[in-house]
């Protein structure tokens, strides 16, 4: 039986909102009381927000070859010297994703990153799921979609030099990829829910959009 959500965005308060911090991204502190499930209203509290902006992720997937484009690059928050996978390599595989810029949409930003980060194109687009990364610390709300590869620039290396991008591109079979999944491989939220997406929808995917072709 589904089930329903007890509350929505009415039952929270926002008594006063701050930006403590200003750089590439920004981080809001909020003052705040909600809802509690006895009914009554919970104490005023401070909670600070990690603002970012949302994001777009697009899983390029040719069904002609049952392969998929996954892009390898630097990640600063991977970066560990200390703790459960300390020393583990901070470079990641991962679909392409990009920040919604104002006035863009989700396809636009969707065919802008492919292009920028593997010199991809795209003509099909197949919506995967919408999810926040974080939401006990993070405002970001990701929008992944699957989208048919038309070209791509398997082995070269893509990305903005004003953004600092350095980015090599891989071509992975569907079934490889699986077994980096399988293998715990895909250390990324957004890869690795878009993966799985690809696992269960696969098949069907691959029979309509090789349908499409005809």
């Amino acid at each position: 039986m589904p089930v329903t959500l007890q509350y929505g965005i009415r039952d929270v308060e926002i008594l006063a909102r701050e930006t403590v911090f200003q750089g590439h991204f920004a981080v809001a502190k909020l003052t705040l009381r909600h809802r509690r499930f006895g009914g009554d209203w919970s104490r005023e509290m401070t909670r600070e927000v990690f603002e970012r902006g949302d994001a777009v992720g697009v899983l390029p997937y040719d069904p002609v070859t049952d392969s998929v484009i996954l892009i390898e690059q630097f990640r600063p928050g991977a970066y560990r010297t200390e703790g459960p996978g300390a020393g583990d390599s901070p470079w990641m595989l991962e679909l392409i994703a990009g920040v919604v810029e104002t006035g863009e949409s989700d396809l636009e930003v969707a065919h802008r990153e492919a292009g920028e980060e593997a010199g991809c194109t795209l003509d099909q687009m197949e919506p995967i799921a919408t999810f926040f990364p974080s939401a006990g610390a993070c405002s970001e709300q990701v929008r992944l979609f699957c989208g048919r590869t038309v070209t791509a620039g398997v082995g070269a290396v893509h990305g903005l030099a004003t953004e600092n991008e350095d980015i090599l591109v891989h071509q992975v079979s569907r079934e490889d990829a699986m077994a980096l999944v399988a293998a715990d491989r895909i250390p990324n939220a957004h890869t690795l829910i878009s993966l799985q997406w690809l696992c269960l929808h696969g098949d069907d995917l691959r029979r309509r959009w090789l349908d499409s072709l005809v």
